[in-house]
This record gives structure tokens, C-alpha cells and sequence, in this order.
């Protein structure tokens, strides 16, 4: 591709350039950068990068891939303002959280369109994205968009509906684990223990506990258990998790993400 422009700058915009760039996928002198009114980030994209900034959309002109990136919240207007300035053809790959293709279909004309939800991680080459296509787009394109997700991470397709629920569980699970993080700092500071020497601790321990489930072909809860000994200090702190609903705030918090995600498509 000659010519990918992104529509927003923001994290997720910034964690495919990032992976993209840095594995060299696409060469940063075919990426163009927008956003609404935030030229500093712009430039600073731009010179960490080597990526081009859009200056109108009058550049929109030549596109092979537009990439929305904006704020849900932002998506309506910004589709409609750069809508007259797409050629036909020009596929879409939107990375806007809750906005259906038919959203898009609406905003912008029956056009080759994927919807993808990848996550910051993006950045480091370990995004866990999914993907959904419209019916306009062929073999080529398909196979395109997913080596390009794959070059960031995994990518996993599925029905366009499901969308919400990997938005809620991968699109937005790096935060809930650094907020985990966060839990685990403030506690251990409790014991004295400084926030690097936690978070040292942590980093590993997740890091760890991720490769066993890679690697060991074994439930969850069956590692759980080989940890958890009878009367010992694991299974102390599993109660402990129990006595506060652990498994209900968890859901909770899931539900609400992927009902928010609903309510994004349906434009509240």
C-alpha cells in the first residue's frame, strides 16, 4: 500500500503505527496522520515515526486503506466530513469501538469495510484483535488486513455482533490489568514494599502465569488448584476474593463494557 491515512491519533492509532512501522509492515512515508484540532500530537507523532501529516482532506485523494480512528463519540461527524472527499472504491478499516458497518455503510457508501478491535499492545507486536468483514470485501483484501493484524499481534475473525464482547474482554483487558497492577502497588507499599519491587514481582508473575496457560494445556482452574494449597496462604487470599463477589465483579465489569459498546452503535 502506497497510501494509508488515519482518521484520529490517538492510543490505539498510535499502537498500529508503532507495531506497523517497527515491523517494517508499511514504510511510515505512506502513513498520513489526522485528527480534529490537536496539531501538537500530530508533530509529535510525525517526528517519532517519519509518518506524514494530513494537512487537508483534499489529500484524501489516492487512498488505498482509510483508517478510522477517532472517539466513537467523534465517528458521525468525522465520517460525514471526510465523505466528500473519498474516492468510491476506497476500502475502510475502522477501529472505532461499538460503530457498526452499517454505521459506516450509512456515513460513507456501500464500500469494502472491516471492523477490527486490537488493543494497545499493538505497540510491542502482542495485540489480541478481532476482525469482522463486510460482504464487499474480496480474498485479497481479507487476506491483507489479517497479515497486517498478525504482524501486531493475534487476530482472531469473527461475527460482527461478537465484536462487542472482544472489545470488552481484549480491547479493554489491558486496562483492567493495569489497574490490577495498580491494587497490587498500593498493597504492597502497606508491607513496605516499594512500588519497583512490586511491580517487578507482578510484571513476572502475570508474565509467567500467561506463558503456563500457552504452554501447558491445562485449564485455569486446574492451575488455580496446584497452586492453591489446603489451609495455606493462597487459598486464604482466594476467600478472601470470594467474600467480595470476585467472580460477580469481574462479569460486571465485562457486561458493562460490552453493554456500552452496544449503546456506542446505537449512537447514545
Amino acid at each position: 500500500m502506497q497510501k494509508i491515512i488515519f482518521i484520529g491519533a490517538g492510543s490505539i492509532a498510535e499502537a498500529l503505527i508503532h507495531g506497523w512501522v517497527e515491523n517494517n509492515v508499511i514504510q511510515p512515508e505512506c502513513v498520513y496522520i489526522s485528527n480534529r484540532s490537536n496539531q501538537q500530537r500530530l508533530q509529535q507523532l510525525s517526528s517519532k515515526y517519519g509518518v506524514q501529516k494530513l494537512v487537508g482532506y483534499e489529500q484524501l485523494t489516492g487512498a488505498d486503506l482509510i483508517i478510522l480512528a477517532v472517539k466513537p463519540k467523534d465517528a458521525r461527524l468525522a465520517m460525514d466530513a471526510i465523505k466528500p472527499f473519498i474516492e468510491p472504491n476506497v476500502s475502510i478499516l475502522s477501529v472505532l469501538a461499538g460503530i457498526s458497518i452499517a454505521t459506516i455503510e450509512e456515513h460513507l457508501g456501500e464500500r469494502p469495510i472491516a471492523r477490527v478491535m486490537p488493543n494497545t499492545s499493538a505497540t510491542i507486536g502482542m495485540s489480541a484483535s478481532g476482525i469482522a468483514f463486510n460482504k464487499l470485501i474480496n480474498d485479497e483484501q481479507h487476506a491483507q488486513y489479517i497479515q497486517m493484524l498478525e504482524a501486531v499481534g493475534i487476530v482472531i475473525e469473527v461475527e460482527e455482533d461478537k465484536l462487542h464482547a472482544v472489545t470488552a474482554l481484549s480491547g479493554s483487558g489491558p486496562a483492567y490489568l493495569y489497574y490490577l497492577v495498580e491494587a497490587f502497588e498500593r498493597v504492597g507499599a502497606e508491607f513496605g514494599l516499594s512500588k519497583e519491587i512490586v511491580r517487578e514481582l507482578m510484571i513476572q508473575t502475570i508474565a509467567g502465569s500467561a506463558e503456563m496457560l500457552k504452554s501447558v494445556n491445562e485449564e485455569p482452574e486446574v492451575l488455580r488448584k496446584k497452586v492453591t494449597s489446603p489451609g495455606g496462604t493462597t487459598e486464604a487470599g482466594i476467600k478472601a476474593l470470594e467474600a467480595m463477589a470476585f467472580n460477580d465483579a469481574i462479569a460486571n465489569c465485562i457486561r458493562s463494557a460490552e453493554n456500552r459498546s452496544r449503546e456506542l452503535a446505537r449512537g447514545e
